[in-house]
């Protein structure tokens, strides 16, 4: 592996060479541009793309299909006046009268709306006199979204002072998240390459050089988009909208962190070699297997999330391992190979000059070593305590968001459901299904009114055959409570004596909740495995693997732990989604052990060369600065997530964010180091290191670092 590795990234260096891989790239580019730009076209945004796979709220959704050609999902108008009734005289006052017909002319101006056989409800009235509620079926295979934005126009027209009206209901919930999506993209791309392009400039402080990563990056997005596209089309890969706005975070982030790693090693080579040609070869062959150690561990731990029950879950593993695989190849290949031919002016106007130092004494991470170095056993236990007080806070975490919690302001829909929590019974904007044979559907009715928390049990429809029949059922409580899943839990066991299932909106989050605690249970041990395979090919040791990925899980759960004091004291967001825990540990585990690849690769490489004690040293010098960089931009790309309207993406970008600079400045610059230290050449047992450590020279350790002139940090 190694041997074909350093084959195939001999390439982007050659004389010849480069210009073959540019050609590649171009046609690669021009082919697939148009490819790239139907990703959209292969997303699934139905309910089951969120669900469980086999979950029971999953298969009455594929039950549903059944009944008709045309199948209807509702939206609900509700019309609140400031005023009820006359408690006296029980007559209504102004307010109503204009409510009254406000409600019955926009029902006529509704019809045209609904789907032929299918009908606008008569304004329903509240018991308290103060709100009307019209239910208006839509075909939910005729661009839904479009039909709400259309009612709530005609809903908005003329509302009379003091009648307040709003839609909500699931079409409009739908309506609402797909806003949320369809902004995401462009929102996180711009977003996303603005914060990525700042930071490069800060970085290298030259004009030119900050373009190269950015440009390769784009290489690798067109590819990524290109193929996942691809594969969804023809290989059944699941793509959402969720899954696909972090896709591109992901190759920016990951993309630009190999970049920064392999300009690093290249400038370096620079300073000793004449041909940058040569320079560039020598950079890729040692650097190589760390980037490749680092891709292969995030692709495939992210690739374990198709073990994952959950849908979403298993698109953003797979999706993400495509964008990590692309980002890889463009960063091996394409990259240096534009480096080559632009020449060494790209560095200007620190321009690496063949024979002069690449280094200058005396940096931070040239003192950080020799303090870690003098006091090793106190320098890892300090760490450890200090992001082991962070994860206590984990140990509060409030697991679960309702509906309304689920975006940072409030949409339309949120406002809706709230306002027929306060009138009429919570669910009866959105009552649970029950699918059952219609030959024992009166029994079932029955059993389903027997449930405590049902407030009404009405009929719904059949199928063309008639074999199978709906029956709608309006809880007591608001659809997204503790309450109302119970009530579900209980509807269940009443109900699945006679066969039938139960599935709705209420359901559906109840099955997401259990799937999730599932998945932590089945997913994680494996992605510990995965990475713990990965880190013993690349160290060929047990010992050094084994710390490495324990001080990553623990400084997972110190992000998860900061973040949780962020979102409840600063942020004041109700509590963490259900998909946050599982989420947060693949992508740290994976993005985290990333940085103790990079060090520890470079660590190896000097041990062998220097002894264990000077190679800890030098590798930590050596990989501070380019390291600190890459953390920094990468915390930043996730960071863009926080300023999104959804609340579990802004969770997520939290939550990777910190974990990333948690690893960055702390586990790899004292806790891997000072245990390295401290264990001496343990650390590399039962490897060749452990077992030929070399002369250890205990001198004073050197003083020089591989910090790039033009580094700011």
């Amino acid at each position: 592996m190694r041997a074909l590795l350093q084959r195939a990234t001999g390439a982007p260096g050659g004389r010849r060479g480069k210009w073959l891989v540019l050609a590649a790239w171009l046609i690669l580019a021009v082919a697939l541009g148009p490819l790239a730009g139907k990703l959209g076209d292969v997303e699934d945004s139905s309910a089951n793309a969120f669900l469980p796979g086999g979950s029971e709220s999953a298969r009455v959704n594929t039950e549903l299909e059944k009944f008709r050609t045309d199948p209807i999902m509702p939206a609900v108008v509700i019309y609140t006046s400031d005023t009820g009734p006359d408690k006296d005289t029980g007559e209504g006052n102004g307010n109503d009268a204009a409510m009254n017909a406000k409600a019955a002319a926009d029902r006529t101006a509704f019809a045209p709306f609904v789907p032929t056989g299918e009908k606008v409800s008569q304004p329903i009235p509240s018991d308290d006199g103060k709100a009307l509620m019209t239910v208006v079926p839509l075909d939910s295979e005729d661009e839904v979204t479009d039909k709400v934005d259309e009612l709530r126009a005609v809903a908005a027209a003329n509302a009379p002072p003091g009648v307040a009206v709003e839609v909500g209901g699931p079409a409009a919930s739908l309506t609402d998240s797909v806003a949320v999506f369809d902004s995401l993209d462009s929102t996180l791309m711009i977003a996303t390459g603005l914060v990525v392009a700042a930071l490069l400039l800060i970085t290298y402080r030259s004009p030119v050089l900050w373009l190269f990563p950015i440009l390769a990056v784009g290489f690798a997005a067109v590819l990524t988009q290109a193929g996942t596209y691809l594969l969804a089309k023809y290989a059944d890969l699941p793509v959402d909208p969720q899954s696909a706005g972090v896709l591109m975070v992901l190759v920016f982030g990951v993309g630009t962190d190999y970049a920064l790693l392999l300009i690093a090693r290249y400038r370096e080579e620079l300073h000793r070699q004449e041909d940058r040609h040569t320079a560039m070869r020598i950079a890729l062959r040692r650097s190589g297997p760390a980037v490749l150690a680092s891709a292969g561990t995030i692709a495939a731990g992210l690739a374990c999330l198709a073990f994952a029950d959950i849908n979403s879950s298993r698109s953003l593993g797979l999706v993400g391992a495509v964008g990590v695989v692309c980002a890889f190849l463009a960063m091996v290949t394409v990259l240096p190979a534009l480096l080559v031919v632009a020449g060494r002016w790209v560095f200007w106007p620190f321009v690496p000059r063949h024979g002069t130092p690449a280094r200058k004494p005396r940096t931070v991470w040239a003192r950080i070593g020799n303090a870690v170095a003098r006091r090793p056993r106190w320098s890892w236990l300090m760490s450890a305590a200090v992001t082991g007080v962070l994860a206590l806070s984990a140990a509060g975490i409030n697991l679960g968001l309702t509906q309304a919690e689920m975006f940072q302001d409030k949409p339309e829909s949120v406002v809706a459901q709230e306002r027929i929590s306060a009138h009429y019974p919570s669910g009866a904007s959105d009552p649970a299904t029950i699918v059952t044979d219609s030959e024992r559907a009166a029994e079932v009715r029955d059993s389903a009114l027997a449930v405590p928390g049902v407030a009404r049990v009405g009929t719904g429809d059949r199928t063309p055959d008639g074999r199978l029949a709906t029956l709608d059922v309006m809880l007591k409580d608001a659809p997204d409570s503790r309450a109302a899943k119970d009530t579900v839990d209980a509807l269940r066991d009443a109900v699945h004596r006679q066969g039938a299932l139960v599935g709705g909106s209420t359901a559906e989050a109840l099955d997401t909740q259990r799937a999730a605690d599932r998945d932590l249970t089945t997913v994680i041990p494996i992605v510990l495995l995965v990475v713990l395979a990965v880190l013993v090919w690349l160290l060929r040791a047990l010992v050094a693997p084994l710390l490495l990925l324990a001080t990553v899980v623990l400084s997972y759960f110190a992000a998860l732990g900061a973040s949780n004091l962020l979102f409840e004291h600063v942020l004041d967001f109700a509590g963490v989604d259900w998909s946050i825990p599982l989420m947060g540990f693949v992508f740290l585990v994976a993005l985290g052990i990333d940085y103790n690849i990079f060090l520890m690769h470079r660590v190896k490489e000097e041990a062998a060369r220097l002894g264990h004690t000077r190679g800890v040293l030098e590798g930590l010098t050596s990989t501070g600065g380019v390291i600190t960089s890459a953390g920094i931009v990468l915390a930043a790309t996730f960071a863009v997530f926080a300023g999104l309207p959804l609340v579990t993406m802004a969770q997520m970008g939290v939550i990777v964010g910190i974990g990333v600079l948690l690893d960055t400045f702390l586990v790899r610059t004292v806790l891997v180091p000072a245990l390295a230290l401290d264990l001496g050449r343990w650390f590399w047992w039962p490897g060749r290191l452990f077992r030929e450590p070399g002369q250890d020279r205990h001198q004073e350790p050197n003083k020089e670092d591989t910090h790039m002139l033009y580094h700011p940090i």
